[in-house]
């Protein structure tokens, strides 16, 4: 027995069981449910034996009723299965302005920081529809839309059952819910290479639907979670809605859809604090906005490297294997939120007037200018001394063999016995060695530093 999810008019997930058919030997083939992220080639091939069955006139229980149904209002509203064009309401010259007009314009930013990859290996393209279905917003890897513009997924297209027949975006405005389509679960045939999940979105206020959120790729981009990220950047939409314009929800002029973009630009970071226990980030007029450790180790790798990183390689630092791209972008849109245009996007990367503004930054930069005593000075602190990411780690190693080796170069007494004395050169004995050089094996001060019980002696 297998289950088959689809979204209700309740936007709850009803449940179906069934089986594909019969093998080659006439018995009974299973179909796992589970395949659909393990093996979505097998299981795509169940669906589509199920779809032509019932396409003939045949019911299958792999297929829901309320799906059924769907596909024969389609096919009465004259939308082929062998169909492969949707209807066009506008030409994309005149979707441009649209979006001007459109309240969603307004979270388009926040939902592109969440759920968007147009990064050159990006598969799964976002697209956001008007109420009617009407797609305004697609945003993907060259390849992606490039493989949507076959199937004519672009702007200016209407993906409403009266459009191209039953689909992620049609169901979830007929349902009023999330939904999940795999494969031969939608109706036209040149759909069947396709994932789609879709949410609609409202006004938080009225209820009223504003449009339909949509991530789409080839069947192998699905995963367990695509469902919930899709239904959690939908809440931070209407979150975003009910706060930026205090729920005019009547009013869809442009001013009314550009009034607050995200991530807000009204919010100046001066620098970093990413030395210690306790990282913030300082704004310009002083004040400091605390960072959660995860944030702080965010901000710290962004401030390591100019060019920036994807959501892939900051998934693979932070959390190795099992980190994902889509959790980096839930985390992403909260720093933005929180730091505004301190941080871009595509890759990302802290602003130009940011870069190297930490504290971390500011020592090595002094040890670049020679400056090693003020250097020495700034150097209160391991760098994010209770993170554990090994990233983090080697960055914060790094940082301490840069200040050891200038100290131990510059060779002053007074400089070496500060920087033995703190917990990141405590555990140095070239700076010891160094020192007794500086002042003689026997003198009292390198003797008392060669017994530290740190260097393990």
């Amino acid at each position: 027995m297998s289950c088959i999810t689809i979204g209700t008019r309740r936007g709850l997930q009803a449940r179906y069981t069934g089986t594909a058919g019969k093998d080659a030997g006439g018995e009974e083939e299973t179909v796992d449910y589970g395949l659909r992220f393990s093996d979505p080639a097998k299981y795509a091939r169940a669906l589509r034996r199920a779809h032509e069955l019932v396409i003939a006139g045949v019911p299958r229980p792999e297929i829901p009723v309320p799906l059924a149904e769907s596909w024969r209002r389609s096919m009465a509203l004259g939308i082929s299965p062998d169909q492969h064009s949707p209807r066009h309401l506008h030409d994309p010259s005149e979707v441009v302005q649209l979006r001007r007009e459109h309240r969603l314009q307004q979270v388009m930013p926040a939902l592109q920081d969440l759920l968007a990859d147009d990064s050159s290996s990006g598969r799964h393209l976002l697209v956001l529809t008007d109420a009617g279905g009407e797609i305004l917003w697609r945003v993907g890897s060259r390849e992606a839309l490039r493989r949507a513009d076959r199937l004519e997924f672009s702007e200016g297209a209407d993906w409403s059952e009266a459009g191209i027949g039953t689909n992620a975006i049609s169901e979830a405005l007929v349902t009023g819910g999330p939904v999940q389509l795999f494969s031969a679960e939608h109706l036209v045939r040149t759909h069947h290479e396709w994932a789609c999940t879709a949410a609609p979105i409202r006004d938080p206020l009225t209820g009223a639907l504003l449009g339909v959120l949509d991530v789409s790729g080839p069947l192998d981009t699905i995963s367990a979670d695509t469902l919930r990220m899709v239904r959690c950047a939908v809440r931070v939409a209407e979150s975003l809605l009910g706060t930026s314009d205090g729920g005019a929800s009547q009013d869809t002029s442009s001013s009314a859809g550009a009034s607050r973009p995200s991530p807000r630009p009204d919010i100046a970071v001066a620098s970093l604090e990413l030395l210690g226990d306790k990282p913030a980030a300082v704004l310009a007029d002083g004040s400091r906005v605390p960072l959660t450790l995860r944030r702080a180790e965010i901000l710290a790798l962004l401030d390591s490297r100019s060019q920036g990183w994807s959501a892939e390689e900051l998934a693979y630092e932070l959390h190795g294997d099992a980190g994902t791209p889509q959790a980096i972008r839930t985390e992403m849109f909260r720093v933005r939120s929180m730091l505004g245009g301190a941080v871009e996007s595509n890759p990302y990367r802290l602003a130009a007037g940011l870069v190297g503004c930490s504290d971390s930054g500011r020592v090595l930069r002094l040890l670049r200018a020679g400056r090693v005593a003020e250097a020495l000075e700034a150097y209160t602190a391991p760098l994010l001394s209770r993170s554990g990411v090994l990233a983090v780690q080697l960055l914060r190693d790094q940082l301490d063999f840069a200040v050891g080796s200038a100290v131990r170069a510059n060779g002053d007494a007074g400089l070496l016995m500060r920087w033995l004395s703190m917990d990141m050169g405590a555990r140095d004995f070239e700076a010891v060695e160094a020192l007794g050089r500086r002042t003689g094996r026997g003198d009292a001060r390198y003797l008392s530093f060669l017994a530290s019980p740190a260097l393990g002696r």
